[in-house]
């Protein structure tokens, strides 16, 4: 505890911790933002200010790079005392906030953000339970609003809950999109056929080895993902599995490690990167809460098909785990406009930039 102290009184001490992160050759990693408590989803506005939500800290933040030099220069809060607002998105000028039960608008937000306006609420129809309740957001290429509903508990049946649902950006004609998703923290369109990508969660309580968690693709609506009654595409539930088949769910399109937390994801399509990362599949694994052995605290790079085939997959950054002590816990992934990956870390209280230099 006394090193995460440390990492949080300054960019000095970040520094030294940032010596630990592993990369591939050519890469490097850097502050991008120190102050922001409990980052979790980003997005980014129209004029390039990164939006941040956070789950405990009940905050939404807004960061601003005002001279251009690769690292912000202003944390201004958009609002707080909300409850978990951790899933954001932009969209025509407004920032879309995922809080627990509902979704709220701030309107011409990069226009006042030394005044926040007061945010209008687009839907307040979301289960309310806490259990599971916080949400990431993403706009689907055809302008839909996506929403998880995870289950509220480790593992039941219950009507209403486990799905991906999608609404019109005014909150009208929400629906149900995809069934049998326990936990789904991240949710990303596939840039050459605007299919949908998700991770999912598994259970806990079954042991440190399984079930593991889930890459989910979603090429059409309706699909069921086996929740509550199949875990990992083969496992059925001691429970709920009872006089189920597995042959009759999806299956997941990757087994990721148990208890790693695998949330945000996102496609790389910038320019920086070397070209054999284009439109591979960034993901962070929060890392486990509750495992005998600690798993996680790192970010993942698969080579994905369009079809849903997974062709390799690999650790890309590593180092918020060591031995058995972590210092942060990277949460979601974002790609900048110059090609730089942005990575926010809910423990450390910060915002990395990863870059790379042939």
């Amino acid at each position: 505890m006394v090193g995460f102290a440390l990492f949080l009184t300054g960019s000095i001490q970040a520094e030294v911790k940032l010596g630990l992160i592993e990369l591939p050759p050519g890469f490097s990693i850097e502050i991008y933002a120190e102050g922001v408590k409990n980052a979790r989803q980003m997005t980014r506005g129209d004029k390039g200010t990164i939006f941040a939500g956070s789950r405990r800290a009940g905050k939404v933040w807004a960061i601003s790079d005002v001279d251009g030099d690769q690292r912000a220069d202003k944390v201004r809060l958009v609002d707080e005392g909300l409850r978990m607002p951790t899933g954001l998105e932009f969209r025509d000028g407004a920032l879309y906030v995922g809080a627990l039960g509902r979704i709220l608008r701030f309107d011409d937000i990069e226009e006042n953000l030394d005044q926040p306006p007061q945010p209008v609420v687009v839907t307040d129809i979301l289960p309310k339970e806490q259990l599971h309740g916080w949400k990431y957001l993403r706009f689907g290429p055809d302008g839909k609003l996506y929403i998880p509903v995870g289950i509220p508990c480790n593992i039941c049946d219950k009507e209403g809950y486990g799905e991906i649902r999608r609404m019109n950006p005014d909150g009208a004609g929400m629906e149900v999109f995809a069934y049998g998703v326990r936990n789904s923290v991240g949710l990303a369109f596939h840039p050459d056929n605007d299919q949908l990508w998700f991770t999912d969660n598994g259970r806990d309580s079954l042991g440190d080895d399984i079930p593991a968690d889930e890459l989910n693709h979603a090429p059409k609506q309706g699909m069921h993902f086996g929740i509550p009654y199949c875990h990992q595409g083969d496992l059925l539930d001691e429970k709920f599995g009872k006089g189920k088949d597995c042959a009759d769910y999806i299956p997941p399109v990757a087994k990721l490690d148990p208890h790693g937390a695998a949330l945000g994801l996102v496609f790389y399509d910038g320019e920086m990167f070397p070209d054999a990362y284009k439109n591979r599949l960034f993901i962070t694994q929060h890392g486990s809460w509750n495992r005998t052995e600690k798993s996680g605290y790192q970010i993942l790079v698969l080579d994905v098909k369009p079809d849903g085939t997974v062709v390799d997959k690999k650790v890309f950054a590593s180092g918020w785990l060591q031995g058995q002590e972590d210092w942060g816990r990277p949460n979601d992934v974002l790609v900048m406009p110059d090609g730089a990956l942005l990575v926010s870390d809910d423990r450390a209280g910060v915002i990395y930039r990863i870059t790379y230099t042939p």
